[in-house]
Formats: structure tokens, C-alpha cells, sequence
């Protein structure tokens, strides 16, 4: 495959671009932040343009390597709390470098499948199972109506031009070179020597927690298995739901601690008290996740300790 990856300078996008590069794909890549030739290479980009999802910047890369047989779209806004404080730039950020991406697609590529990341948040907070890919779509933060505003434009695209896509709703993913979010605070605190931890909430709330390192077999896999419908959705989720007390207890124990977790009570606007993916569709795609939860933990604070020394 010739592959293009928005955003594979991120979280996500560069733990794709190992993946993708190690199955000998030619990997490129187009999102923000700066990259020179070393890093690119170590990365396994065979090119990289610090730039916007742009006609400019994906005409340069058609031009330099081709078109891509495949682009995996994981630009975007990546926070909750970002898009409260700045929802204009969550817009711009995820559904008009959406919009930007498939109009470009529509006029130089239409043969490219694309497969999008998506989010968990469009399902909103009225879901207290597992959540099958057709559940009502309720986004409670402009991040989730971002997301859902990207997944209804890539729709309309193939349903009007024959743009194939396929939309992966990540639940909650977490990994090595996370710097933000519940498991990168909590061990920062610990770092701090903070005792005892206040977290918002109750502890009760529940997440479908994916090792990045699956994630991005996941993403490669479906970009294998690519349904025969122009425009399909896949919940990226185990299926198995862990609540934040089992989350912050796992890590405190890794750590090293005895550290004691209270809990304010007070939900942050925007989060549900559960996300739980149903799994079915995955499980027919007989994908397997590999990284169970507590080694994933054990994983994520030896490489916290690492980087933070």
C-alpha cells in the first residue's frame, strides 16, 4: 500500500506509522509539528509535511509519491476540555480538515479508501451497556459533535460521489507517549509525591480502555478488510468496561505506592458516566486485542518513569 497518515506526528499517528512502516507499507505523512529527515525516518515516515490538511500540502505529496492507495485521517481535535475553551478550533481543526481532505479526495483521488478516527464521545451520556454503532447518537462536548459532524460528512461524500470510508469510534485509548488525560495526571502526581490523590468524579465511571499499540493494528487492520460498502462505522473498543478506581488503583500499585485516591463527586461537563463498546463487529472481524489491561498500565508508568527522569 502507499499510505497517507494525517496527523502522524500524534499520539495515535505515530504508533500507526511504526505499525504500518514495519508491514512494509510506504508511509507519508502530512499534520503539524516539526519533523527533520532523522526523526521522520526513525518514525518510518518516507516523507513529512508540517502543514494544514490542505489541497496545497496533498497535491505536493501526490506529486513527490503518487496517490495514496490508502489515507488514515487522524487529524483533528484531540480533548474535551479544548473544545469547551476553544470550540471554533475544534471545528476547524477536525470537520473542516475533513471537509477539506474529501473535497480534495472527490476532484484527485476518489479511488483512495479512507479510514477515518473517530471517537466514542458521539455516542453522548444516555448509554449505560454496550454500545452497538447504531445507538442514537447523543455528543454531550463540541468534541463529540466535531466527531459526529466528521463521520456525517464522509457519509454524504459517499453517498454522493463513491468516496469509500470507513469510520473507527476509539473508545478510550492509552499508551506509551500519552501526555495528557487520566493516566498521564495521575502519575505526575505520584512523580510530585502528591498524597493523598483528588480526582473529579465518583471512580464508578466506566471506559473502554485499548493500548495504542492495538489501536493501531486495529486501524491497519481494517484498512485491510475494507467492507464492500462505501460507508461503514466500527466500534474500536474490548468490550470490556474498567472503572476510573480500577485505573488509578492499577497504576498507584505499578508505581510503587500506597497512595490513597479521594474522589470530589463533581463530573467534569462533557463526560459520561459510562462508555462501553459493543464488540460485535470486531469480533467478526476476528481481530484480537493482545494487551491486557494491567500490562498496558505496567507499560504506561515504566515508560512515564522513563521519559520523566
Amino acid at each position: 500500500m502507499i499510505v497517507w497518515v494525517t496527523g502522524a506526528n500524534g499520539f495515535i499517528g505515530r504508533h500507526l506509522v511504526h505499525e504500518l512502516a514495519g508491514a512494509g507499507h510506504a508511509v507519508h505523512g502530512v499534520g503539524h509539528g516539526a519533523l527533520d529527515a532523522t526523526e521522520s525516518r526513525r518514525l518510518g515516515l518516507q516523507s513529512w509535511i508540517n502543514g494544514e490538511i490542505d489541497a496545497a500540502n496533498l497535491n505536493a505529496l501526490a506529486t513527490a509519491h503518487g496517490l495514496p492507495t490508502h489515507i488514515f485521517h487522524l487529524a483533528g481535535g484531540s480533548s474535551v476540555g479544548v473544545s469547551i475553551e476553544r470550540p471554533f478550533e475544534d471545528f476547524s481543526r477536525t470537520v473542516a480538515s475533513t471537509a477539506r481532505l474529501l473535497e480534495w479526495l472527490r476532484g484527485s483521488a476518489p479511488n483512495s479508501a479512507l479510514i477515518v478516527a473517530s471517537s466514542a464521545a458521539v455516542y453522548g451520556a444516555d448509554h449505560l451497556g454496550p454500545i452497538p454503532e447504531d445507538a442514537v447518537l447523543t455528543p454531550m462536548s463540541p468534541y463529540g459533535q466535531h466527531k459526529l459532524m466528521m463521520e456525517q460528512l464522509c457519509q454524504s461524500y459517499a453517498r454522493s460521489f463513491g468516496i469509500r470510508s470507513a469510520v473507527v469510534r476509539l473508545f478510550s485509548v492509552y499508551g506509551p507517549n500519552l501526555r495528557k488525560q487520566l493516566l498521564w495526571d495521575i502519575c505526575s502526581r505520584l512523580k510530585a509525591g502528591q498524597s493523598p490523590l483528588t480526582l473529579g468524579g465518583t471512580g464508578a465511571e466506566i471506559r473502554d480502555w485499548i493500548d495504542v499499540r492495538d489501536v493501531a493494528r486495529l486501524l491497519a487492520s481494517v484498512a485491510q478488510q475494507l467492507s464492500s460498502e462505501a460507508f461503514s462505522v466500527i466500534n474500536g473498543g474490548s468490550g470490556h468496561g474498567t472503572s476510573v478506581t480500577a485505573i488509578a488503583d492499577g497504576l498507584i500499585r505499578h508505581w510503587g505506592s500506597d497512595t490513597v485516591v479521594h474522589y470530589s463527586g463533581l463530573a467534569r461537563h462533557g463526560d459520561p458516566v459510562s462508555l462501553l463498546a459493543d464488540d460485535a463487529r470486531l469480533r467478526r472481524m476476528k481481530f484480537d486485542w493482545r494487551i491486557p489491561l494491567d500490562r498496558g498500565l505496567a507499560d504506561y508508568v515504566a515508560w512515564f518513569k522513563g521519559q520523566a527522569s
